[in-house]
């Protein structure tokens, strides 16, 4: 099996190549395609980058004339390379769109010329919207808010008009907010417990009353694979963790596991158009892949976060100091 795989040294892609090799018979080929932005780190490609089917190339998923040359013999795509922090979206939404729409229209026009034999876009639940009550099936209408979520959105529809024109086969997966290890400083778990680590107060925004469902990146990989070896052409299938918490009690829960009290949240201003929930509902993976999360204990696995970050300060104290916010909360960090 060959597979190319778009944003493999970040969070998530770098989980999935990690396990991808793990169990990868000897004729395999991993082919990862990063720029190695902030974001993209080759750290987190440490354990498998003397495996001799594994390959990193410094690239742009919006440079054509590379994506060409990458696809060609490929029998999967995966694509996870995404601009995906919601405050800098806000700030400015340029990048999100050449990388998530353009790079993604790139990436799909290679796979039909080359004849990839499947495309699998990692999407996310923030393409629904925000809900009261209740959780999103697949077929529900998406409803972006944030200039992310909006090319997000945009990327989930080029695929699934590329599915239907052309007769790609073309998955997504749509999953909720990610935490473990090797997770950028700017999310919230990794950027609280760093702060915390440091000695820092932890910036929650608004009423710390916002809703998420929480989902360890090892069942999210897991999930991945399922609708990669089971899923149908053409669908669509939610990936959840089980877990849903408002920021603050997921706040009162990484100071619980520190031992740190109240007094370490400095209260912020709420972000523009701030999402007030997210939930989806996961049973058509259940139902049709058997997908349901191992990490069903959220305390425990929070613990064994918290306790990776402790173990490997010299992974993310250079990424703060070369961020510019090893002296607090300046990026107060996007929840997935």
């Amino acid at each position: 099996m060959h597979t190319l795989v778009t944003g493999g040294a970040g969070f998530i892609g770098s989980a999935y190549v990690r396990a991808l090799a793990a169990d990868a018979a000897p004729e395999d080929r991993i082919v990862v395609l990063d720029k190695l932005t902030y974001a993209g780190n080759t750290a987190n490609l440490a354990p498998v980058l003397d495996d001799p089917r594994v390959t990193l190339v410094r690239g742009d998923v919006s440079d054509g004339e590379l994506v060409d040359t990458l696809a060609r013999g490929q029998d999967r795509l995966v694509h996870f390379a995404a601009e995906s922090h919601v405050d800098r979206s806000i700030a400015s939404a340029s990048a999100f769109t050449t990388t998530n729409v353009l790079g993604t229209q790139v990436l799909l026009d290679a796979a039909l010329r080359h004849g990839v034999g499947t495309f699998l876009y990692v999407s996310t639940d923030e393409v629904y919207g925000s809900l009261d009550q209740g959780s999103w099936p697949e077929t529900d209408p998406l409803d972006p808010n944030s200039p992310y979520a909006a090319t997000k959105a945009a990327g989930d529809l080029l695929c699934l008009s590329y599915a239907r024109t052309h007769g790609l086969d073309v998955r997504i997966t749509r999953c909720s907010n990610n935490f473990g290890p090797y997770q950028y400083p700017e999310k919230i778990v990794p950027l609280f417990t760093t702060n915390l680590l440091l000695g820092l107060q932890v910036p929650l925004y608004g009423d710390g009353g916002n809703v998420r469902d929480w989902l360890h990146v090892d069942d999210h990989v897991r999930g991945i694979r399922l609708v990669l070896d089971r899923g149908r052409p053409g669908e669509v299938y939610n990936l959840g963790g089980g877990t849903e918490l408002t920021n603050r009690r997921l706040t009162d829960a990484l100071l619980d596991v520190l031992g740190r009290g109240p007094e370490m949240i400095a209260w912020v201003d709420d972000r523009k158009g701030h999402d007030r929930r997210y939930s989806v509902d996961w049973s058509k993976a259940a139902r049709e892949l058997g997908y349901r999360p191992r990490h069903d204990d959220f305390r425990e696995s929070l613990r064994a976060t918290v306790q990776w970050y402790r173990d490997h300060r010299d992974w993310w104290e250079p990424l703060r100091a070369g961020a510019g916010f090893a002296g607090g909360g300046v990026l107060t960090g996007k929840e997935n």
